[in-house]
């Protein structure tokens, strides 16, 4: 038996940072621990060809993780496996990934300020809070043309509940 007590090298310490993870992988994406030079995208994560790489000692906001992941998530399976560092610059899939993190805050019972803290969002956090939290959704139509979740009218038709709950967290 193996008495090796050394930290696995995919271990993350911050329990908000582990469950985030284990969500993400849990749904299809690759998730791998890693050390990253500064200056990134977002502080302490990057994403190499489909995968999120997260160097936590650099992470500022574990809720970005769930944002970035949503970029991976809502892009077609080819364009997640070569996504450039910094998820490109597609508005459609922006506000899908906004959408997508969202939908994903709710699924995992957290507060929205993780994913829309005042740090983040250009300053328009609050605005996205609001607008969420109160039914304002902008990217869902999008979500649901690519079959990943369904508007209140689509829903009640086919007997399911509506965004925020999604029928697939990555994109078909």
């Amino acid at each position: 038996m193996d008495n090796n007590t050394e930290t696995p090298p995919d271990h993350f310490a911050n329990p908000l940072t582990a469950t985030l993870v284990a969500f993400l992988r849990g749904i299809g994406l690759t998730i791998r621990a890693g050390d990253l030079p500064d200056p990134t995208f977002l502080p302490g994560m990057q994403i190499d060809h489909g995968t999120l790489v997260v160097d936590e000692a650099r992470l500022r906001y574990p809720g970005d993780l769930l944002h970035e992941a949503g970029h991976l998530a809502v892009a077609t399976p080819d364009r997640r496996a070569d996504m450039p560092a910094d998820a490109g610059a597609d508005a459609a899939e922006e506000m899908m990934a906004i959408a997508w993190s969202y939908a994903a805050l709710v699924h995992l019972q957290l507060d929205p300020t993780v994913v829309f803290h005042p740090d983040g969002y250009k300053g328009d956090s609050a605005s996205l809070i609001d607008n969420f939290t109160h039914g304002r959704y902008f990217g869902v139509p999008m979500l649901q043309w690519v079959g990943m979740t369904l508007e209140p009218p689509r829903a009640r038709e086919r007997g399911v509940p509506p965004y925020p709950h999604m029928l697939s967290w990555l994109r078909p």
